[in-house]
């Protein structure tokens, strides 16, 4: 049997993990950590017996139905509606920007219509081609919502000022002219009864699969398989020759507390001069479930240090410099892919790591049936 090693054992190890277990393959999986499901990790906690989401809360959607099959086959899913309020200047506000926040935040009673013309008259319409953060929110928002939702917790986000961020960010954020408050748009939204570990342990549940956690993969250990797929950060497997990217890390400050903290999973802090980005309530996660005791999370965002978890890509001008020398670096070498948010430097969500770990395991596949050499990306990094 062909030996493969695959390094993390977060979704892009376990899926390919999964769906080679069954093909003549010896599976190594390699964990750093102690644990699996890397940043989806959950586990209970031991004084109030709430599922805890360890590193912030995650909520499943998606639209691709191949992906929604898929994950159900090791988990049921409960149906879950994320409904993400905003406490900005003393106030509480529904996310993302709605007919109710607008009518709410400007004292009025608009229909779609006039909420749509009021918001085009405050807009500032000589912003024709929006270049940053700051500007694409003033040319489709006008100031006052800017500065009241975006400005200071974009600040706290990213450690910078929205007018030094693309304005690409913010064109993932909605505004809405009905009344819906679900912060996702796709079609298949809910929560794993038994949590994300457990989806996880159960994808690397086979014979062919052994677990090493605690384990750090070594670049010398690469050649004792026949390939090698790597989740782990691309700059750290060359010794951060070129370099290391940024990333924005995360802070929990956990607290217990007897009853309903917060009435709510997730309150963004929109106020700048608040320490805290945003306040998330695990048990409210898990609303199928009764708690008498009941967690929160303080989420604190600053840059990521050396020995800190990396959560989000800064991907400036700077980082896709590096990243690109990264890229020329990586297509040099042999018998492995790069794969997952970490070893391709990209901001994905968990149904889009699953899909791209699906995909890389049918590429796999198919060049060994074809005798074709499989590529070191399969997605390109830059794209």
């Amino acid at each position: 049997m062909k030996k493969i090693a695959i390094v993390g054992a977060g979704f892009s190890g376990a899926v390919i993990a999964h769906e080679l277990s069954n093909e003549d393959y010896e599976i190594d999986v390699f964990d750093a950590r102690s644990h699996v499901a890397g940043n989806c990790h959950t586990e209970r906690d031991a004084e109030t017996g709430v599922m805890v989401h360890a590193y912030g809360p995650h909520i499943f959607h998606t639209s691709n139905e191949k992906v929604w099959n898929y994950v159900r086959q090791f988990d049921e899913f409960v149906p879950f509606v994320n409904r993400v309020k905003a406490i900005t200047n003393g106030r509480v506000f529904s996310l993302p920007i709605n007919l109710l926040t607008i009518n709410q935040f400007f004292g009025k009673t608009f229909n779609p219509r006039e909420a749509e013309a009021f918001l085009s008259s405050v807009a500032d319409q000589t912003i024709e081609d929006p270049q940053t953060f700051e500007e694409q929110a003033l040319r489709f928002v006008g100031k006052d919502l800017y500065e009241a939702f975006f400005k200071g917790y974009t600040i706290k986000q990213w450690g910078m000022h929205p007018s030094e961020l693309p304005a690409s960010i913010l064109r993932r954020l909605p505004v809405r002219f009905n009344y819906d408050d679900n912060y996702y748009a796709s079609t298949f939204q809910g929560q794993p009864k038994n949590g994300y570990t457990y989806i996880v342990e159960k994808m690397l549940d086979h014979p062919n699969v052994k677990l090493h956690l605690n384990t750090k993969f070594e670049r010398a250990m690469a050649g004792e398989y026949a390939h090698v797929f790597y989740s782990g950060p691309i700059d750290t497997w060359f010794g951060h020759s070129e370099g290391r990217l940024g990333y924005r890390t995360l802070d929990f400050a956990s607290e217990r507390h007897q009853g309903d903290y917060q009435g709510n999973p997730v309150i963004n802090y929109c106020d700048e001069d608040v320490p805290w980005t945003r306040i998330s309530e695990h048990k409210h996660f898990s609303p199928w479930e009764s708690h008498e005791g009941t967690v929160i999370f303080k989420e604190y965002s600053r840059f990521c240090e050396e020995n800190d978890i990396p959560y989000y890509p800064i991907r400036l001008a700077k980082e896709k410099s590096q990243l690109k020398r990264y890229i020329e670096i990586a297509n040099e070498e042999q018998n492995m892919t790069f794969i997952g948010r970490l070893g391709t430097y990209r901001y994905l969500d968990m149904h889009v790591t699953i899909g791209e770990a699906l995909d890389v395991a049918e590429r796999f596949l198919a060049c060994e049936n074809g005798n074709e050499k499989m590529p070191v990306f399969v997605v390109n990094p830059l794209g």
